[in-house]
């Protein structure tokens, strides 16, 4: 295998082990060889372009075309000419499972479904990402940049994901980085006839200083030192702040262990959604309902509900889910003497109302819902599976309308058991301050019953202000700060009511969902963005889970909370308006978006409801604003690696033994540091093309000295150059004589009347870089390649060139209107 066939392979090897770090992002993990048969078949086009030969940018431009192809097959066969050809449909096709994916993403916890949006993310961004490694790396003959494309897409898998074995992947992507390290030294090296890895025999001028003990030679260790400035950059990156919400939130994963497949709900989160939802400045419908309920106010339609409550946020546990039962259980810790009445609700969603979790009422007895729906029993959820979603569904639940008594709930016994053990944890990160102003408000309470009363009275009592514009949060900082400020929205006094309830061993979890919505003259209810919401829902025993409503100026409270009278006491009445009650709403500010703390599943920013597909008030986080910071960031990078890329260019196009460009003035040729008359027949002046390596590889040394901050003096000779070079340079043994031998080559072509070829130029070239480099300081170094100083040339060539073009575009101006002012000016005069 050639040394350019082995870098192109390792290219390749590099992305896909790149790659990897992005299979905990999303389940199953197949979409990875479909993503290694696109940069097998994108490099497989590189190669062969590179064999013809084709321009450089040529060959970035077939592989470009190839891979558009390749996608196009994979992902719109059908609108696209022959299946293979993209046309107008098939870009529109494309661009919309972009689209898709974008809001997939935001919507979804990690392990994301992979969805085809997803899917097409996922492989595009791979074949993207080797792309740029393989044009880097084999056709610009760069290796080393090559490392900022595979350390993005390492960063943005670390960042997204949760710890756990991201280290094994960190491994396989800087294996990959190293392997393409190694295989361009190799390369390298063997173009000089050096055996890799070996020392060159003793007295021997083919690359590199001599040396006979075998260790690594300068450009080894080069490999080496950028190789450990890599994996140090790699290894912090995982440690920079994450990015949150939906696919972008790792730790609200929620994957089904057991039961047949499928988790209850692919992770999901609704808080900041559901804030989103409030402060959108449309009320936009999204669920429309029939129901033979007498008493509508109490129609909560539940989604979700967050029992895990870990100090950082409230989520759902994971548990197992199975198919629908024709009849759902009894619900859990209900006794047979609760009375209730069956109520019977025929929904409709709205197309633009993409949610993986069924709005129903609770507890639901039975659900009749088309389509791919699994039950979660424990917290009494249905849940889609394989990108179901609630989009234009039209299903029927039946429900219980359940009528405790206040004896009832006074009477319950406290919990014992499981539930007692599972739902009254609290995180140990809970300040004392949460536990002791439960106590302090239920003081009076002598009853779990009276308790729960004591703290909805405390919530609604006026103290609090409801505020959809506060800053969403669910962890232990977000509650401490809601009772010292005493302002928020519902999500702050549902969580806040459910933590301080868990302080006093009450069985306590959050619900997400709607509130009853408003009743049309015909009697449709409506539910639109504006009816999201959160409650606590308490357990007694032998009554099951029951809602209570804490949050003032939405919903209603249930009968059973206004039954009983305070306790002896306690002086706190419930004071505050419940129903629907306008609420002032605030403008919504320029920046408001989700919080990254949490995300809906599938419902563009409305976790609790998401119109459309998500746009800049949608559902999940806002993928656009990661991309444009991401552009912007690769922008920077590109734009601060053009002066390396463009003397690598140069450097690879004099030693080459390309034809360079000479000046010849009269007689004389000027090069840089020399300047000499002419020996034989001379030329006629102007700018031609001439053959001359060694005048090339003296312009390679000079602009070499330049960058390592010897600065060139066009008028000395090539000896005094060359002599103040050793001086300046501190060069010594081979590193010197090599200097002297560049400038007597470069005398020789000039002066000369028959100039024979000098063989080993390039070689006396890269061992005065090498001199220069290790007798530099560290910044010198790092500024030589990553800022050389002799890439000023490129400003200079640019400004001539732009020079030129202004004094064409100005000739052919004047051209123009010269006529037309010669015309005018005769028909003036006369």
């Amino acid at each position: 295998m050639s040394g350019r066939a082995r870098l192109t392979v390792c290219a390749a090897a590099a992305s896909m082990m790149a790659a990897c770090s992005l299979l905990p992002l999303a389940s199953p993990g197949s979409w990875i060889f479909r993503a290694l048969v696109c940069v097998c078949l994108q490099s497989g086009v590189g190669a062969a372009a590179r064999r013809v030969p084709l321009a450089r940018p040529l060959t970035v431009l077939a592989q470009t075309v190839v891979s558009l192809l390749v996608l196009t097959v994979m992902f719109a066969p059908h609108q696209a000419l022959g299946g293979v050809v993209p046309g107008p449909q098939a870009f529109r096709q494309l661009g919309d499972l972009v689209r898709d994916g974008m809001t997939d993403v935001g919507d979804f916890a990690i392990p994301a479904p992979v969805t085809p949006g997803i899917r097409i993310l996922l492989v595009g961004g791979v074949l993207v990402i080797a792309l740029a490694v393989d044009a880097i790396a084999v056709t610009y003959n760069s290796a080393a940049p090559a490392g900022l494309p595979l350390l993005a897409l390492y960063s943005v898998a670390a960042g997204l994901a949760d710890g756990g074995t991201q280290w094994l992947y960190f491994l396989v992507a800087a294996a990959g980085y190293l392997l393409l390290l190694l295989a361009e030294g190799r390369d390298r090296l063997s173009r000089w006839g050096r055996v890799f890895g070996g020392g060159p025999p003793p007295n021997s001028w083919a690359g590199g200083a001599a040396s006979t003990t075998g260790t690594a030679t300068a450009p080894v260790r080069t490999g080496r030192r950028i190789g450990a400035l890599a994996l140090g950059i790699a290894l912090l990156a995982p440690v920079l702040p994450s990015l949150g919400g939906g696919l972008l939130n790792p730790t609200g994963g929620r994957s089904g262990t057991g039961g047949g497949g499928g988790g209850a709900a692919s992770a999901v989160n609704l808080v900041a959604a559901l804030q989103d939802n409030l402060n959108q400045p449309d009320d936009h419908e999204v669920l429309t309902y029939r129901t033979n309920s007498a008493d509508v106010s109490g129609m909560y339609l539940r989604i979700a509900a967050l029992d895990k409550f870990d100090g950082t946020q409230w989520s759902p546990s994971d548990r197992s889910t199975e198919d629908i039962p024709a009849v759902l259980p009894q619900p859990q810790g209900q006794a047979a003497d609760v009375k209730f009445k069956p109520v019977v609700t025929r929904i409709t969603a709205d197309e633009s109302y993409r949610q993986e979790l069924l709005p129903m009422p609770f507890p639901a007895l039975s659900v009749q819902a088309p389509g791919d729906w699994r039950f979660e029993p424990e917290g009494r959820m249905v849940v889609g599976q394989g990108g179901q979603t609630v989009s234009g569904e039209q299903y029927t639940v039946t429900s219980m309308q359940l009528q405790p008594t206040a004896a009832q709930l006074a009477a319950a016994p406290p919990a014992t058991g499981p539930i007692a053990d599972e739902y009254t944890k609290v995180p140990g990160s809970l300040p004392p301050v949460v536990k002791q102003t439960a106590e302090n408000v239920t003081s009076s309470a002598t009853n779990d019953y009276e308790k729960a009363l004591a703290l909805q009275r405390y919530f609604t009592s006026g103290q609090f202000i409801y505020n959809t514009q506060a800053k969403a949060g669910t962890g232990v900082d977000a509650i401490v700060k809601f009772l010292q400020t005493k302002e928020g929205f519902c999500v702050h006094f549902a969580f806040t009511m459910a933590a301080m309830a868990r302080t006093l061993h009450i069985p306590a979890r959050v619900a997400i969902g709607f509130t009853p919505g408003t009743q049309s003259s015909n009697g449709v209810m409506s539910v639109g963005l504006k009816d999201a919401h959160a409650w606590p829902e308490l357990y007694f025993e032998g009554i099951g889970w029951t809602r209570f409503e804490p949050t003032p100026y939405r919903g209603s409270a249930p009968s059973y909370t206004e039954q009983a009278p305070a306790a002896p006491g306690d002086n706190h009445q419930d004071i505050a308006p419940h129903g629907n009650v306008a609420t002032p709403q605030p403008s919504l500010s320029p920046g408001a978006s989700c919080a990254p703390e949490n995300r809906a599943p599938t419902g563009a920013c409305a976790g609790v409801a998401a119109p459309g597909g998500g746009g800049p008030h949608g559902g999940g986080f806002d993928v656009r604003w990661v991309l444009l910071s991401a552009a912007a960031v690769l922008l920077v990078l590109l734009i601060l690696a053009v002066p390396g890329f463009w003397r690598s260019r140069v450097r690879a196009g004099r030693l080459g033994g390309r034809e360079v460009v000479a000046e010849r003035r009269a007689g004389s040729v000027r090069v840089s540091g020399a300047e000499s008359g002419g020996h034989g027949s001379a030329p006629p002046p102007g700018r031609f093309r001439v053959e001359a390596p060694a005048l090339a590889a003296w312009r390679e040394v000079v602009d070499s000295g330049w960058d390592y901050g010897i600065l060139p003096d066009d008028s000395e000779t090539p000896r005094k150059a060359a002599a103040r070079m050793v001086r300046e340079g501190k060069l010594t043994g081979r590193a010197q004589e090599s200097v002297g031998a560049v400038a007597t080559a470069v005398e020789q072509a000039l002066y000369a009347p028959e100039p024979r070829p000098v063989a080993g130029l390039a070689a006396d070239v890269q061992r005065i870089r090498s001199g220069l480099r290790e007798s530099a300081g560290r910044t010198d170094r790092l500024r030589a390649r990553v800022l050389p100083r002799s890439s000023v040339r490129l400003l200079w060539s640019l400004s001539a060139r732009w020079r030129a073009a202004s004094d064409r575009l100005a000739m052919a101006g004047r051209r123009v209107t010269d006529p037309v002012r010669r015309r005018l000016a005769r028909e003036a005069s006369s």
